[in-house]
This record gives C-alpha cells, sequence and structure tokens, in this order.
C-alpha cells in the first residue's frame, strides 16, 4: 500500500530518544548547577548567569543540546502529523527558538569580550524570542493534536500546559518584583517539561509504528 491516506511519517526511534537524552541533560546539567555554584543565590540569579565563571562552558554546551532538542523536535511533530493537524508554522516557531537559544549560548561565549555594549541586547533580544517562540510554538503545537487522532490522548494535558508555560512567561516579564531567578527558571522548568512530555510520546509512537518503505 502507498502513503497517500496516511500522511504521517514516522521519525526513528533512535533520533526521538536522542531528542529525549538531550532535554534530559540539559535538564540534570542545570539542576546540578543549583548546588556546584554557591557563589550565585539560584533565587535572584537568573539561569543565563550560570553562562558565566566555574562550569560556564557546561551550561553553554547544555543550551546548545536545548537548542538542537527544539528545533528537531519541532521538524518530528511535523513529520508526524497528518491531514489537517500538519501545519509548519510550529515547526518554523520550534526553529526559530533553537537559533535564538543558540545565539544566548555562542553569543556569550565571546562577545562580552569583544563588544560588551552589544552583548547585552543581543542577549535580551535573543533570550525573548527564544522564550516566546518556543511558548507560541507550544500553544499551536497543542492544538494541532486535537485536530489528530494519533495525539488527542495527550492534547487536553498538552493544551492546558503550554497555557501554563505562556502565562508563567508573561507573568515573569510584567511583574518585575519578583524574585529573577526563581521566576525564569520555573518558566524554563515549565518549557523543558512540556518538551519531554511530548518527545517521549512521539518516541514511544516511533517504537510502535514502523514507516512504510517503498522499492
Amino acid at each position: 500500500m502507498g502513503g497517500g491516506s496516511q500522511g504521517a511519517v514516522l521519525p526513528r526511534p533512535a533520533l526521538a530518544l536522542a531528542v529525549v537524552l538531550a532535554l534530559l541533560a540539559f535538564s540534570l546539567i542545570a539542576i546540578a548547577l543549583q548546588f556546584a555554584r554557591d557563589d550565585l543565590d539560584w533565587v535572584r540569579a537568573t539561569l543565563s548567569l550560570y553562562l558565566h565563571g566555574p562550569y560556564g562552558l557546561l551550561l553553554r554546551v547544555a543550551y546548545c543540546l536545548l537548542a538542537t532538542a527544539i528545533a528537531v523536535l519541532g521538524v518530528m511533530l511535523y513529520r508526524q502529523a497528518s491531514g489537517p493537524a500538519r501545519r509548519g508554522l510550529p515547526a518554523v516557531l520550534f526553529a526559530v527558538a533553537g537559533v535564538a537559544l543558540a545565539t544566548v549560548a555562542i553569543g556569550d561565549s565571546w562577545l562580552p569580550q569583544h563588544a560588551p555594549l552589544l552583548a547585552p541586547l543581543l542577549h535580551g533580544l535573543a533570550a525573548q524570542t527564544a522564550f516566546l517562540c518556543v511558548t507560541v510554538a507550544m500553544l499551536l503545537q497543542a492544538w494541532c493534536f486535537s485536530r489528530d487522532p494519533n495525539w488527542q490522548h495527550l492534547q487536553r494535558l498538552a493544551w492546558w500546559w503550554a497555557w501554563v508555560a505562556f502565562a508563567g512567561l508573561w507573568l515573569h516579564v510584567l511583574w518585575r518584583d519578583s524574585p529573577r531567578g526563581l521566576g525564569q527558571k520555573l518558566v524554563i522548568a515549565t518549557v523543558v517539561g512540556w518538551l519531554l512530555l511530548v518527545a517521549l510520546a512521539s518516541w514511544r509512537r516511533s517504537r510502535k509504528e514502523t514507516p512504510e518503505t517503498s522499492t
């Protein structure tokens, strides 16, 4: 049989598993640094402050892992979708979020020394782009799940989880008197948790179903 009526193209399980492992690696590194960096107050210090000083390079690598996982997950979800659930905008937004996040990590590695006035501007713009694009992509992707029978079982949880992340982001932005480090890290944890939930579901599905091949 051809794949005309079955619009979904499932990723290889190894690729989906790599995304899951990248998300877990970022999470473990970010959590470990909260204990390893006793020079920073974890309640007040945003995660980006950990990009500098001891273990800064490790966190930059973790940022790049997360950036790659976000972009790849967006493509995977697009390829898995079928019919009216296949929309390119979420995948594009996930990719833009990944590029912006990688820009934060790479820019912070050399820009503060070579262009100290430009560094804060680029960092702020890239970080805001990453947060906004990934949370909007999560909402759109969760809406797409409602139009795909293979994802409807996850749609309700993914939809409300994405709204919590989106609302948490704007609360963090607008409530300037909040503990900045804790607020930002809660938003990051909510976003990464959503990504991990969906990546695990994608991995399980890719293990259960074998894509059709033509000779």
